[in-house]
C-alpha cells in the first residue's frame, strides 16, 4: 500500500512536471506560425524537386529574410516543413522550430539541405492542407498569424475535394498562400491544366491578404520562394501583380473538381481499353 502511494505520488509529480513544461512552451509567442507544404508527387521531376528544396534553403539563409524575422514584434517565427503527394502521403521533414536570427535560420537551412527528398504518387492538395492544419493545431508555440504556404504542379486529383477543406481552415483564421508550378508539361501530362494559377487563385488559396506566385521557369524558384517568405514574414500586402484577380467572369468560375474529373476520365479509358 505504501509502495502504491509512493508510485501514485511519483506519477502525479511527473504529470505536473509535464504539464508545466507544456504550459511553458505554449507561452512562447511568435510573430508567425508557418507551414511550408511542398509537393513531391511524381509529376515533379528530380530537377524540379531539387530546385524547389534549394529555393527554400537559400531563402532561409537570405539576409533580408532573416532581417524581416528579427524586425517582427517578437523577433521570431515558428516554422515547419512538410512534403506531400497523394491522400496518404504526407511527411513532416522539419518539426516545429523557432527561427530568431542567423544561427537558428542556418540550422534549419542545413537540416533541409541534408534531408532526403521523397517522391510519391498522386496529388491531393486537400489532404496536404488537412495535414498542415493539424500541424498548426499541434504547434507548441502561439503565433499572431498562422499561414500555410503550399506549392504544387497540378490540381487536386485524389482525396476529398479541396475547397471545403480550404474554407474550413480559412474560417479558423488560417491564411493559405500558393506557389503553383508549371515549368514544363509533366510526365503525366493527361492531368495537367494550363491555367494552374487561376485554379490556385479560385480553389486553393484563401484568407485575408492571401496571394500566390506562379513559377513558369526553373530560374524563378529561388526568387519566387524568397519573395513569398518575405511577404509572409513581414505581413506586408503583396504587390498588385501577386494579388489574385478575377481571371474570368463570375459565372465562369474555375472548375475546382477538374483534377478529379481528369483522373476519372483517365481511369474510364483504361477500363474501356
Amino acid at each position: 500500500m505504501l509502495w502504491f502511494s509512493r508510485f501514485g505520488a511519483a506519477c502525479v509529480a511527473l504529470m505536473l512536471a509535464l504539464s508545466a513544461a507544456s504550459a511553458a512552451r505554449s507561452d512562447t509567442v511568435v510573430d508567425l506560425e508557418l507551414v511550408l507544404a511542398v509537393d513531391v508527387s511524381l509529376s515533379m521531376d528530380f530537377e524540379e524537386q531539387r530546385l524547389q528544396r534549394d529555393g527554400y534553403v537559400a531563402a532561409l539563409r537570405d539576409p533580408q529574410v532573416i532581417a524581416a524575422i528579427k524586425a517582427g514584434h517578437h523577433g521570431r517565427i515558428a516554422i515547419s516543413y512538410m512534403e506531400w503527394a497523394g491522400p496518404y502521403s504526407q511527411e513532416t521533414v522539419l518539426h516545429w522550430t523557432i527561427i530568431d536570427g542567423e544561427e537558428t535560420a542556418e540550422a534549419v537551412a542545413r537540416k533541409l539541405e541534408e534531408a532526403p527528398i521523397s517522391r510519391k504518387r498522386m496529388t491531393s492538395i486537400s489532404s496536404a492542407l488537412e495535414y498542415a492544419g493539424k500541424l498548426l493545431e499541434s504547434n507548441p508555440y502561439r503565433g499572431f498569424r498562422r499561414v500555410i504556404d503550399i506549392s504544387g504542379d497540378g490540381p487536386n486529383n485524389s482525396g476529398p475535394p479541396v475547397t471545403p477543406i480550404r474554407d474550413e481552415l480559412v474560417n479558423k483564421g488560417i491564411v493559405i498562400n500558393g506557389l503553383p508550378i508549371f515549368i514544363r508539361p509533366s510526365q503525366s501530362s493527361l492531368f495537367d491544366i494550363s491555367y494552374l494559377d487561376r485554379y490556385y487563385a479560385d480553389c486553393v488559396i484563401g484568407g485575408p491578404g492571401s496571394f500566390m506566385i506562379p513559377i513558369r521557369d526553373k530560374s524563378e524558384f529561388a526568387t519566387a520562394t524568397r519573395q513569398k517568405l518575405l511577404l509572409e514574414i513581414s505581413a506586408l500586402p503583396p504587390p498588385p501583380q501577386l494579388i489574385p484577380v478575377q481571371f474570368v467572369n463570375e459565372d465562369e468560375k474555375t472548375n475546382c473538381l477538374i483534377g478529379e474529373q481528369l483522373w476519372r476520365r483517365y481511369m474510364d479509358e483504361r477500363i474501356r481499353n
